[in-house]
């Protein structure tokens, strides 16, 4: 691949500028699109995709697709299904886990209950999917379908493990590849698609360069939760704890345990979320003391890095720095 041939953005002026008419642009299709007769649906929609919410995978597309020289108005639909696909997971998610707060609001399940949200969630799913059919790309519808499909078996297998101290390293990043960065991989190939449908090499790049932002971003949510010092999340401490979550901290503090405290671990996962919930401020100072906290991060800085050094041989751009602001903020960021 001959990386000069893609340095198009100069024809876009300002791209930061661009972008941020592009992000305004794909609020008001989601607020159109998010709309429907039955009161409930946008009103319940509206809570939680306005609420906020970093929009992160739908920038990468975008960025992706302008960085690449796409001009035209495509990739709003584009980052609009993918942040419909994203808030539907959201939705489903909340209601699995019994989640009571979202972004530091009051969850959707918790104002309106598990069987609206649930229903509101496929709602926008379907949108998704009519925005995927009118983008006119069988590649691109694909991507997407094949992204949602791996995203719920990933939800399945973060399931399957809960309270599973046990749990290994493989089944851990199978699970977040699948849950988490499936969806970054597919907004960054999909902008790929918007814009150079017939560079397979690049396709390829960028979706690698998906996979491993979105790897990082989920290891430092992962991090994040047994942080209880942390005021800006938008999520209470201790949660994926709480809820019995096997994430990295903990695979790596039970790596290096004793017997005993491994015995300790294994009877936490044992008990009701009520005692795990009590217990959480002791055994996150635990975890963190163990050195975990830090080699998780170390893992996901070490993603954000390979993201990256993916994008080294592209020529500079505003686009191309945008994307690297993105890759490191994923790792270092707080919330």
């Amino acid at each position: 691949m001959n990386p000069t041939s893609h340095a198009t953005t100069q024809d876009l002026g300002d791209i930061r500028t661009v972008l941020e008419e592009d992000v305004l642009a794909v609020n008001e299709l989601i607020i159109k699109r998010m709309d429907s007769p039955i009161e409930m649906i946008p009103n319940l929609a509206k809570h939680l995709v306005m609420a906020g919410g970093k929009r992160v995978r739908p920038k990468l597309a975008l960025t992706v697709s302008r960085l690449l020289g796409h001009s035209a108005d495509a990739h709003i639909k584009l980052a609009a299904c993918i942040e419909f696909i994203h808030t539907a997971t959201l939705l489903h998610d909340d209601v699995v886990d019994g989640s009571a707060l979202r972004r530091g609001r009051a969850t959707a399940n918790i104002l309106w209950g598990n069987q609206a949200s649930i229903l509101v969630g496929d709602f926008l799913f379907s949108r998704a999917f009519v925005l995927m059919v009118e983008m006119g790309s069988l590649e691109i519808l694909n991507v997407l379908s094949v992204a949602a499909s791996r995203i719920a078996e990933g939800e399945v297998m973060q399931l399957m493990n809960q309270g599973n101290v046990d749990a290994s390293l493989e089944s851990y990043f199978e699970m977040i590849e699948a849950k988490t960065a499936k969806l970054f991989e597919a907004a960054a190939e999909a902008g790929v698609l918007i814009a150079k449908p017939a560079d397979e090499a690049l396709r390829l790049k960028f979706k690698e360069f998906g996979r491993c932002l979105g790897l990082a971003f989920q290891i430092v949510d992962d991090v994040l939760d047994y942080d209880y010092t942390n005021v800006v999340s938008g999520k209470k401490a201790g949660t994926d704890f709480e809820e019995g979550k096997i994430t990295l901290p903990l695979i790596y503090a039970y790596e290096n345990a004793s017997i005993s405290e491994r015995n300790r671990l294994r009877e936490m996962f044992e008990q009701p979320a009520s005692l795990r919930a009590e217990a959480f401020t002791g055994m996150a100072d635990y975890i963190k003391q163990s050195g975990a906290l830090l080699r998780a991060h170390d893992v996901a800085v070490g993603y954000a890095n390979k993201a990256c050094e993916i994008l080294a041989d592209l020529p500079p751009s505003e686009g191309k720095e945008l994307l690297l602001e993105i890759a490191y903020g994923s790792a270092m960021r707080h919330a």
